[in-house]
């Protein structure tokens, strides 16, 4: 079972920019699959950008150019660079990771996502 651990959050005006950070621990999957997703207040979650095993990346429409996804294989690390933040973009924000790769959705996310951190908190100001 793999744990991920979320860090980076805050509060920004629009236009600003935030680094966020997931940590795996426990047992690292050797074919993953890993993105963030986000849940705003009072709506679903959604996916913002997966990256597999070999580095393909994948991107919602609403992030893309602003928002870039990597990763460091020695710290077991998943990142998210966010800049040009909007208002839109106050969410909750998730790691997520999947056992296997299975490819994208297409809409930000890897396929079977199966484990999920607790979130940190991004909050954008007009």
């Amino acid at each position: 079972q793999v744990q991920l651990v979320e860090s980076g959050g805050g509060s920004v005006q629009a236009g600003g920019s935030l680094r966020l950070a997931c940590v795996a621990s426990g047992y690292i999957y050797n074919n993953y699959c890993m993105g963030w997703v986000r849940q705003a207040p009072g709506k679903g979650r959604e996916g913002v950008a997966a990256i597999n095993s070999v580095g393909s990346t994948n991107y919602a429409d609403s992030v893309k150019g602003r928002f870039t996804i990597s990763k460091d294989n020695a710290k077991n690390t998943l990142y998210l660079q966010m800049v040009s933040l909007k208002p839109e973009d106050t969410a909750m924000y998730y790691c997520a990771a999947a056992a296997r790769d299975y490819g994208f959705t297409g809409r930000g996310e890897c396929n079977a996502f199966n484990a999920w951190g607790q979130g940190t908190l991004v909050t954008v100001s007009a």
